[in-house]
């Protein structure tokens, strides 16, 4: 490709493959167009270089026959050349699209071609925790919360201005609720600074939310918590959150569920574990055990000769499906306990035991043995 400049190329610019997509050249003139941009570096004239070499890059690589035309001349085109923004100035009406929310992280506000103060703004989202046991999970649980959000002022019915009260025009926006401000080659809008984006000023502000249009109350519901729900999940309460303005609609509530932790089970998707320890003699000659489950208590049948580690299910004893449905199991991991202090009869006994097996050519292997084996 022919250059006939010394300007970089613009692919290079942006960061980007000459076989870029559409979308990643807007996203990567996106990022450098934040970092750049002059009211984050002020004084900066080699980011205000940059940023400017940015838009003119993205100027042609967002545009397919500019783009196909810079792709077979390069910066030269034939002799015109794309000399700085020549030829481009219609581009930069269609940048709105591009940093349209980029200007918003500068001021503060959004853009909009209508009376800012006309829009509805929907109500901020609000989150509740709340801690449960891992029997109420199991059940699921009716658990009441209360909680503070914004409502619509009874007094003013949101319009933030007492009952007397007028409002007028702003005069700086002209009730536009934006005022324009010129950035280099650009001209972007930003929030009024006098009215706040509402286009009006009240003259006397209502009593009870002070002009603000909205006054903080206790919410109080009834929660339903789903059996089987499990920790850190999430549930959705939609428009229980705080009220929108000018008619905006309310915000949703996030409600956190927190599970604590057991003192005797532990949780793996909707099986439950649990540890049960057990003497020798038991694990030999096999027993009938005592279990603890979610519900209460269940007996459990240990055969003759088992082993440590050793582990055992009881059907249908764990957590429930969210959707309803199955029903997990729980987990019983067997531990064989070796007693630390014996009698004299008991060491006897054990010592008979230990002749009895090795008569019978059932004495245990050494560690090598096994080993090799």
């Amino acid at each position: 490709m022919a250059s006939g400049t010394n300007k970089r190329d613009y692919y290079e610019v942006l960061g980007v493959s000459r076989s870029a997509s559409q979308d990643e050249i807007k996203k990567a003139y996106r990022q450098l167009a934040l970092k750049y941009h002059p009211d984050r570096n002020h004084e900066d004239k080699h980011a205000e270089t940059l940023f400017k070499e940015a838009a003119e890059a993205y100027a042609v690589l967002s545009d397919s026959e500019k783009r196909a035309q810079y792709d077979k001349y390069g910066h030269s085109l034939g002799g015109s050349g794309f000399h700085g923004f020549q030829g481009f100035e219609n581009s930069f009406t269609d940048f709105s699209d591009v940093i349209g929310d980029l200007f918003e992280n500068f001021f503060g506000g959004g853009s909009s071609r209508s009376h800012g103060g006309k829009r509805g703004r929907r109500g901020s989202d609000l989150e509740y925790p709340v801690e449960i046991t891992l029997e109420e999970a199991q059940k699921g649980k009716e658990y009441p919360i209360e909680f503070e959000r914004a409502e619509i002022c009874e007094r003013c019915a949101g319009s933030g201005a007492d009952t007397d009260s007028k409002k007028i025009s702003c005069k700086t926006c002209a009730g536009y609720g934006e005022v324009r401000i010129s950035q280099g080659f650009f001209q972007v809008q930003r929030t009024c600074p006098d009215c706040h984006g509402e286009g009006e000023i009240i003259s006397k502000p209502c009593k009870d939310c002070h002009g603000a249009g909205r006054a903080k109350k206790t919410r109080k519901l009834s929660l339903k918590i789903p059996a089987g729900v499990d920790d850190a999940s999430c549930l959705k309460l939609g428009a229980e959150g705080e009220a929108g303005q000018k008619g905006g609609a309310r915000g949703d509530l996030y409600v956190y569920i927190h599970v604590k932790p057991h003192a005797l089970f532990e949780r793996s998707g909707n099986d439950i574990y649990l540890q049960m320890k057990i003497e020798m003699h038991q694990a030999a000659l096999g027993t009938e055990i005592e279990v603890p489950v979610l519900d209460g208590k269940q007996m459990l049948k240990i055969p003759a000769g088992t082993q440590p580690e050793q582990t055992f299910c009881l059907r249908g004893k764990g957590m429930p499906d969210l959707r309803g449905r199955s029903l997990g199991d729980q987990i019983v991991r067997i531990k064989v306990e070796t007693p630390a202090r014996l009698s004299r009869e008991e060491c006897e006994l054990l010592e008979q035991y230990a002749a009895l097996r090795e008569k019978s050519g059932n004495k245990g292997k050494s560690f090598f043995e096994r080993w090799k084996k």
